[in-house]
């Protein structure tokens, strides 16, 4: 039990002192645990192993995607029309929309599908993000707490109560005390996260040098003379390859990129496709050409071939839109031509870019003059920026060679490019989720309802690549959960958790129900801060219950009490899964929990113990 104690105490002085990632010092208390034998191996590892981290890593793929797909952007723009530039109606609509959805959504689904949303939102309103994020977490902990399937804690003393012989509780049976929570903690919380949250670090990251892809488009007005012509099946272009049609000779216009639409064969898997109109790209019936050009020689071109010119207003897979290149599959980047380069003094069309490196060249800026127009003719000189097109492959490729400097961080640059056309899918992926979660009948645990979430997600080309889909997980927060839940065994199995309960509790029951129930309240608060809510509310709802009834009175205010502390602990990032899920995103300490949950749980704790017996009587 001693050795217990003192991994327990060391590792909150870490927690708070800040200087060692918390990860590092979660690990740390786990292998103490190991080496002194309070804990085997298999017990030790067995966080790891558990359904919330499974959940919560399938939980960062998913709201990646939410993410990638533009779809947080979508639903982020819609509650900022209602929140206007006023960020206290912005912050007050994030903690109403959080805790609706998490009465029936549990608190870490909540967070993961809010969270994107909430950072788009943030970006969109020049918020910054870190005053939103943790309140956010604390709103699906209160949200929570207005239905029986809102958090774990009200199942278990669901579970408590039946098990006793009494009535079970209805669906809504927590609502009263769940709306003093949320009304609570809007009250307390809108102060506290604008003095202690507002000052952290912003939404906006600095680039690390480089332009964004809309500005180079811009830079180098790439949608000016920019033209979109579709294959008609009568056209005589269908089986043709692009070099049989001599656009630049004959037309003098070039054809920058070939978008073609897989709806028939892949609609589910994949929708467009990208392409760079290479010589022996084959055109096919529907092809979307876009070419840059003069507009007179496009029309004649388009009327020659019998191809539809479209409106700039359609665009291939929905009626609105825009003409303007989309980054999907292909980019644009620029490249500094060095002096010693064996190019200089080359036309654009000895250079070989699109022989050797399979990129085009869509623009020279020539110190302060660009040239847009016949450059296959062009000289290329010592210093140039030559503004090239090309697969993301392919560009990250010319990073490798001495002849010119790739500028920015292009790769950088297309993680960000949102897969706009993908938001249906992930929208519907995410519906079924919670579908999944929410309906009893469906025979699907929660964790399961995740994985095949965070899969589809994958599966339906909702991220660029696999990869991408791994790097939205935050290691850490896995880490520090999976090293952390452990201690929560090691309380019970050494008997901490049992003798610090009946210690306090014991202490108390000769000064009244309510002195009674306020120390029940705070020894749940304060033992949730180190181990899981629901082993919490699994180790006191017995002894609230056994309390209760040994002087006589109601277990409704004892029961409701262990629930509602067990799952309103904000003190701490790794009490409760949310609390842990926007730590990063949020750029939170450990301080900041401190500074920001601790007041607002003291403050909950004082006012339950007040309101409690007036909603439920002793």
């Amino acid at each position: 039990m001693l050795i217990t104690i003192i991994v327990l105490v060391l590792a909150t002085v870490f927690f708070v002192n800040g200087k060692v990632r918390s990860d590092i010092v979660a690990l740390c208390a786990l292998v103490a645990l190991m080496v002194t034998h309070v804990l085997t191996p298999e017990e030790a590892l067995s966080g790891f192993s558990s359904s919330v981290v499974v959940m919560m890593i399938g939980l960062f793929v998913v709201g990646g995607a939410v993410l990638q797909t533009g779809l947080a952007k979508m639903i982020s723009s819609r509650i900022l029309n209602l929140a206007g530039n006023n960020e206290t109606r912005l912050f007050l609509l994030v903690i109403i929309v959080t805790a609706s959805i998490g009465a029936f959504v549990s608190n870490t689904g909540t967070v993961a599908l809010m969270m994107p949303i909430v950072v788009s939102m943030a970006a969109g309103s020049g918020m910054n993000q870190s005053r939103l994020l943790m309140p956010l977490a604390f709103a699906s902990s209160m949200g929570g707490m207005t239905t029986l399937i809102g958090t774990p804690p009200n199942l278990v003393i669901q579970d408590v109560l039946v098990s006793a012989g009494f009535e079970p509780l209805s669906f809504f049976s927590f609502l009263p005390s769940g709306l003093v929570c949320v009304a609570v903690g809007i009250v307390v919380l809108l102060p506290l996260s604008k003095w202690f949250l507002a000052s952290k670090h912003r939404t906006e990251s600095k680039r690390q040098g480089g332009k964004s892809l809309t500005q180079l488009a811009n830079e180098y007005s790439l949608s000016s003379n920019l033209f979109r012509v579709q294959v008609d099946r009568r056209s005589a272009l269908c089986g043709m390859k692009v070099a049989d049609i001599d656009l630049r000779r004959k037309f003098n216009c070039d054809i920058l990129e070939i978008r073609r639409s897989d709806v028939k064969h892949h609609r589910f898997l994949k929708t467009i496709t990208q392409k760079l109109a290479s010589a022996d790209t084959v055109l096919q019936a529907a092809d979307i050409l876009y070419i840059r050009g003069d507009a007179e020689k496009v029309s004649l071109f388009a009327s020659k071939y019998q191809l539809s010119l479209l409106d700039k207003h359609t665009t291939e897979d929905t009626k609105g839109g825009s003409s303007a290149l989309d980054f999907y599959d292909i980019g644009i980047a620029e490249i500094v031509l060095m002096p010693a380069s064996a190019m200089v003094n080359q036309t654009v069309k000895e250079a070989g870019f699109r022989d050797k490196y399979n990129v085009n060249v869509l623009g020279i800026r020539r110190r302060q003059d660009y040239l847009l127009h016949d450059l296959g003719q062009e000289r290329i000189l010592s210093g140039d920026v030559l503004l090239i097109q090309g697969t993301w492959s392919n560009i990250a490729r010319l990073g490798s060679t001495t002849d010119w400097v790739l500028m920015g961080q292009p790769l950088a640059e297309a993680a960000n490019v949102t897969l706009d056309y993908k938001a249906p899918v992930a929208a519907a992926i995410m519906v079924m989720m919670i579908v999944m979660m929410v309906v009893d009948a469906i025979p699907i645990a929660p964790v399961t309802a995740v994985i095949i979430a965070a899969l589809l997600m994958v599966l339906t080309g909702c991220f660029r690549n696999v990869e991408a889909a791994y790097k939205t997980i935050n290691w850490e927060s896995i880490v520090l959960i999976g090293a952390m839940l452990p201690m929560s065994l090691a309380l019970e199995k050494t008997g901490t958790s049992t003798f610090i309960s009946d210690t306090l509790v014991s202490g108390l029951g000769n000064y009244g129900p309510v002195a009674l129930m306020a120390g029940i309240y705070f020894t749940t608060s304060l033992m949730t801060m180190f181990i899981s809510n629901t082993a919490t509310a699994v180790l006191l709802a017995p002894i609230a219950l056994r309390s209760a009834m040994q002087i006589g009175v109601s277990p409704m205010p004892f029961m409701l009490a262990v629930s509602i502390a067990a799952s309103m602990c904000f003190a701490s990032p790794f009490s409760t899964p949310p609390n842990a899920l926007v730590m990063p995103a949020g750029q939170y300490t450990f301080n900041d929990y401190i500074k920001v949950g601790l007041p607002l749980q003291i403050i909950m704790g004082i006012v339950m113990v007040i309101v409690l017996p007036m909603l439920f009587p002793f």
